[in-house]
């Protein structure tokens, strides 16, 4: 199951390996959120989206230029597990939340690794393109 974090576990936003500088009131504004995959009452992957009316390739472009609260583009900017295989369900649940939201493109806004091309890639995502800071994959919705 997949809800939003509760804020009795913002200290989970400490484990964050690509952002760690985004502050919770930036992770939680209007149009942003942090969600949580959970089995069993345990947190297995948390994964943190902004809305936009277009495509991020920066941080900054996606807090300010294209940041839309009623944006139809779900950028998924950081993805974290605590179990095998919780990742890719998280992404996938996100996915399914995604059609039932109206959202138009499931994107991400992700480091320049090996890793995370690896596991977009694998998990269906096509590639968008290549910046200096990040790179973007496209999921289907």
């Amino acid at each position: 199951m997949i809800r939003k974090l509760n804020k009795t576990e913002v200290d989970l936003l400490k484990d964050d390996p690509v952002r760690p500088h985004i502050t919770y009131e930036q992770r939680t504004r209007d149009g942003c959120s942090i969600n949580v995959l959970e089995s069993d009452n345990k947190v297995k992957a948390v994964i943190c989206t902004c809305l936009c009316n277009n495509v991020p390739t920066t941080e900054k472009e996606m807090f300010e230029t294209y940041y839309d609260p009623q944006g139809d583009v779900l950028v998924a900017y950081t993805v974290w597990s605590y179990s095998k295989g919780a990742g890719r369900e998280i992404i996938n649940e996100l996915r399914s939340n995604a059609q039932l939201e109206n959202i138009r493109r499931a994107v991400t806004l992700s480091p320049l690794t090996e890793m995370a091309e690896h596991f977009h890639l694998r998990n269906g995502a096509s590639l968008l393109g290549k910046y200096d800071t990040c790179q973007n994959f496209e999921y289907t919705v």
